[in-house]
């Protein structure tokens, strides 16, 4: 591993449902092959409509997740009305991009409702931004991807893409070793967002 990969370990995916999105990611802390924590939290609600899952450092994830709470509410405060998910990835993105000379080591999912529908981006730690309707990140995506291409479907409900959601970071738990421990789940609809956490019982050697 290169030093960047050793920091940026984990796995979250998001997906986009007809009526939402579900943004999740197992609880392990480790920085390379070295566990610090079970009990770490990478998922977020940033407010009503708008969610971010990420992997790195936690620190990181934590300054990220309150700039974006900081700019959301002051643009609800003055425009008087709830911010779009775009605007919320652009300003992540732009936070990563003008620090990329010592950036943050995350990479980041950002999803949520707005006015259009349901949306999900994806970052990298240097505020590349895709719109795609699933994604997974961190060292357990080659497995978590193969379970979320086999299981989409273009229509899907917010309870269909929760079980995918479910079934991708349990399969990236059970071979990717810094990936583990439980798994935090963010629902976001039209009806506000829903937050649920899943324990896994750590292996017994």
């Amino acid at each position: 591993m290169s030093s960047i990969e050793e920091l940026i370990t984990g796995t979250a995916v998001g997906i986009r449902a007809s009526d939402g999105v579900v943004l999740a990611a197992e609880k392990r802390v480790a920085y390379g092959f070295t566990m610090f924590s079970r009990s770490g939290k990478k998922v977020f609600k940033v407010n009503d409509n708008i969610g971010i899952a990420s992997i790195g450092i936690l620190a990181d994830m934590q300054v990220l997740t309150k700039i974006a709470k900081a700019y959301m509410s002051l643009y609800a405060l003055d425009t008087k009305t709830r911010p779009s998910i775009r605007s919320a990835a652009k300003l992540l993105s732009y936070v990563l991009f003008a620090n990329r000379i010592l950036p943050y080591f995350v990479e980041v999912l950002v999803g949520g409702v707005d006015d259009e529908g349901p949306h999900l981006f994806i970052m990298d730690s240097l505020g590349s931004l895709i719109e795609d309707d699933y994604a997974a990140v961190g060292t357990g995506t080659k497995l978590a991807i193969a379970i979320l291409e086999s299981g989409y479907k273009q229509g899907m409900s917010v309870k269909e893409a929760r079980d995918l959601a479910v079934k991708a970071i349990s399969q990236s738990i059970s071979r990717d070793p810094v990936s583990g421990d439980g798994i935090d789940i963010l629902t976001i609809t039209n009806n506000g967002t829903n937050e649920e956490s899943i324990p896994l019982q750590p292996l017994r050697l």
